[in-house]
């Protein structure tokens, strides 16, 4: 993969297809290249190219050793498009990959032609507080868990009843995930998202659709949907049947509503 320099680090990206750019921003502590499994190949047969790149502490970008912000990770980005040349482009987010876009529409929104805001929040609620405090105080800890515990907790986080209570399926992503580890980057661990930034997303002026996953039980429907009410004209589209990581269980919904909204702009 090449590099690109931005904000003191190096960056890994890979640019493939053909047409004018999407740049996909990952969740934490997952490679750009999960993109690939279903959404690059469908965005390419729609006409686009598409950009995916690893966040800070995802190898092989540089991982530098503290905690990281939000606004870290969003001048990272910033960076990656203007030194790619790319803005302003349409872009896809998904978990914190959706906050870093929230947050470049709204302090440069002439590098953001449109945006698609998978599994994202304005703020977080009691639940999804506790659950990020109760998480850093196991890190804070010196806590690791055995592997088989943090799949079994993982797809439980994550994933759909219906696909839980697939053996096939439900066997198949535990195996993945207790294979692969907790995928945690301990900087983006640290990145604050319990602040409330619904008033700030008020003053998006660039076409949004926010994407809500049914069975979400990290960035839940209700929460989605603040963020499609405080952006001005954003739409709100929820595909039933897939938890946090509906990109992945149910691509080919997921796909049709994106390339819908972003044939559009």
């Amino acid at each position: 993969m090449p590099f690109v320099s931005v904000n003191g680090i190096r960056l890994s990206y890979q640019r493939s297809g053909r047409g004018e750019p999407v740049l996909l921003i990952m969740g934490s502590g997952a490679a750009g290249r999960v993109w690939t499994m279903h959404q690059t190949p469908a965005l390419h047969r729609a006409g686009y190219e598409t950009i995916v790149f690893d966040n800070r502490g995802i190898a092989p970008s540089d991982a530098p050793p503290g905690d990281y912000s939000l606004a870290d990770l969003t001048d990272d980005t910033l960076g990656l498009i203007e030194a790619l040349g790319i803005g302003p482009c349409r872009i896809v987010g998904t978990s914190m990959g959706a906050l870093i876009a929230q947050e470049l529409a709204i302090a440069r929104p002439d590098l953001v032609r449109c945006a698609v805001l998978m599994a994202t929040k304005a703020r977080s609620d009691a639940t999804r507080r506790m659950l990020l405090a109760a998480e850093r105080e196991l890190t804070a800890a010196g806590i690791s868990l055995p592997p088989k515990y943090r799949a079994v907790r993982t797809v439980l986080e994550m994933l759909s009843p219906a696909t839980l209570n697939d053996d096939a399926s439900a066997s198949g992503w535990l195996e993945i995930f207790e294979l692969t580890g907790d995928g945690s980057a301990p900087g983006q661990q640290a990145v604050d998202t319990a602040g409330d930034r619904r008033e700030a997303l008020r003053a998006v002026s660039v076409p949004c659709r926010a994407i809500a996953f049914g069975d979400d039980l990290i960035c839940p429907p209700h929460l989605v949907a603040e963020v499609a009410d405080a952006i001005p004209g954003c739409d709100l589209v929820e595909i039933p049947g897939c938890g946090h990581l509906g990109n992945l269980e149910n691509p080919d919904a997921v796909n049709a509503a994106v390339i819908e909204f972003l044939d559009k702009y």
